[in-house]
């Protein structure tokens, strides 16, 4: 029986770049609560964060729980300290 190890795809995003885009296709998806898990997934060290967006671990946790209906304003707290931005363009090009 061949093991394998957990799935982590924090693993992998190691650059702005490859957020960026991980954070991009998670937008894309009609489930909202991809991006929250998306987010978390790049979120590294929920202590930094913290500090980086002036908001408590706590709140970090709760906002970023799937179901959970964040402020904008964190949202945005959270994904400018991950050093990525958002952005909008068009659906038909």
């Amino acid at each position: 029986m061949t093991k394998f190890a957990p799935f982590d795809a924090a693993d992998y995003l190691t650059d702005e770049k490859t957020i960026a885009e991980y954070l991009s296709a998670a937008l894309d998806d009609p489930n909202p609560d991809l991006l929250l898990v998306a987010v978390r997934d790049v979120a590294r060290g929920m202590t930094q964060l913290a500090k980086d967006t002036g908001l408590g671990r706590e709140s970090l946790y709760k906002a970023l729980t799937p179901g959970a209906k964040p402020r904008y304003d964190t949202v945005l707290k959270i994904i400018h300290a991950l050093g990525v931005k958002l952005t909008a363009a068009p659906t038909h090009v």
